[in-house]
């Protein structure tokens, strides 16, 4: 909301569904009424590679360039630790963990392909470090996350791109 009331192009993704993309398109015109720059509503999965790259396609044909990406995307699915569905746990790590990877994978070749470099700030979670009993995949995600975030850090801060993480608590 804030890049585009600054004025910066914004493309917002949304999974899928018709309310869900009204709701996102709403969201995008809000965010942009007091700003100068143009939306982008664009549907996909970020656990689906295809997609994700016809996501950076898309933004990238529209607007030009790509300067910034918030990963944002994330789910968690409560149960006792014995009694995960191996396809709830699956979905969780696909979505909250390699969803994040697809996504800056495709920012960073974006980046490396122009002068400028970028920024990636990944949308964590106070459990990447601080178990939560009855969310052990969502826990393993930001987990994973946080390590994501510092190795691309590290990997790619001499090529000016600056990857960052916020790890929120829900209090």
């Amino acid at each position: 909301m804030r890049f585009a009331r600054e004025g910066a192009n914004v493309a917002i993704n949304y999974r899928n569904g018709a309310e869900q993309a009204e709701a996102t398109r709403a969201l995008a015109k809000a965010a942009r009424s007091n700003g100068s720059g143009r939306e982008l509503v664009v549907q996909a999965d970020v656990s689906n590679e295809d997609q994700v790259k016809q996501m950076f396609t898309k933004a990238i044909e529209a607007f030009g360039s790509l300067d910034v990406l918030v990963n944002n995307a994330g789910i968690q699915k409560p149960a006792p630790s014995h009694e995960i569905e191996a396809a709830d746990f699956d979905r969780i790590i696909a979505v909250n963990l390699r969803g994040p990877f697809l996504c800056a994978r495709e920012a960073i070749r974006h980046f490396l392909s122009r002068p400028g470099g970028g920024v990636i700030l990944n949308n964590s979670s106070v459990h990447e470090i601080i178990p939560k009993p009855k969310y052990l995949s969502y826990s393993i995600s930001k987990g994973g996350m946080e390590n994501l975030t510092k190795s691309l850090a590290l990997e790619y801060a001499g090529q000016g791109i600056r990857v960052n993480a916020v790890a929120p608590a829900p209090w």
